[in-house]
């Protein structure tokens, strides 16, 4: 029984490398008060925040061909995936601190992607309806879960980059909401039975996020009691298409005692 707890915790350390190339990726960044986001990040991150705002993105993305990178890609899965992120901070054993992503959400319309997304990480796949359609430099997304806990419905102007911020955005100009608040290369998942971080780096190339301007018209996860209430500002959307995707094996890192946030 040991060894078989074992394996399976080995199994949700990401232990295979996975390559993938998005058709196209959407990100939708909110702004939320520190305190509705501390509860939901483990030992061992701390929020990352700018001028008392912390963050989590919403990122949809079409995926084609993903697969453990040593398979050809006629072995890869096609599918529609919508992932909620909140942007963290993590300091390693020899001292640096990491900026990424702790994934609290992920749903996707591929029942194995979920089974084996679900075995092989601790990212909480669900399935989920989805549909996404390009008209005329319009990109329209949506998602629909079982009980309605986290739809999603939004169009956005991809022909019209760069766009200016959003109206709502707390940040005053775009170099500052790039460098809080766009997509970055690592996550993070918390390893409780050894009180230790997976990190999980992404590799990827013509990487040139554009922000574009959206309209939000159903978004129910960020409004769901999870957040007990805090209202959640549009702060960004950045847009890329076409782009080749790797993720590496997850390393494990321990948790610092006293560094960050730690479990005490």
């Amino acid at each position: 029984m040991a060894q078989a707890n074992d394996l399976f915790k080995q199994l949700k350390r990401h232990p295979l490398p996975i390559a993938a190339r998005f058709e196209h990726a959407l990100a939708l960044t909110y702004a939320l008060p520190e305190s509705a986001l501390a509860p939901l990040i483990p030992p061992g991150l701390e929020l990352d925040t700018w001028n008392g705002h912390a963050f989590i993105a919403v990122a949809t993305v079409r995926t084609r061909g993903l697969r453990p990178s040593f398979l050809p890609s006629v072995f890869g899965r096609n599918f529609l995936l919508a992932g909620y992120r909140i942007f963290t901070r993590f300091r390693t054993s020899n001292g640096d601190v990491l900026r990424g992503l702790r994934i609290i959400r992920t749903d996707a319309t591929s029942a194995s992607m979920v089974t084996w997304g679900n075995r092989l990480t601790r990212y909480a796949y669900h399935h989920a309806d989805m549909q996404s359609d390009r008209r005329n430099g319009t990109l329209l997304f949506s998602v629909r879960t079982p009980r309605g806990e986290a739809d999603l419905e939004f169009s956005a102007h991809v022909a019209g980059r760069p766009a200016p911020l959003p109206p709502e955005s707390p940040f005053p100009d775009m170099e500052t909401a790039r460098e809080y608040s766009a997509p970055l290369p690592l996550t993070f998942d918390y390893e409780p039975e050894t009180n230790s971080m997976i990190v999980v780096r992404g590799r990827r190339a013509h990487w040139n996020p554009q922000p574009v301007s959206v309209d939000v018209r159903r978004n129910t996860f960020l409004t769901s009691d999870l957040f007990a209430g805090a209202p959640a500002i549009l702060a960004n959307a950045f847009y890329v298409e076409d782009v080749p995707y790797l993720w590496e094996r997850g390393r494990r890192e321990p948790v610092q005692k006293g560094s960050l946030r730690d479990s005490g």
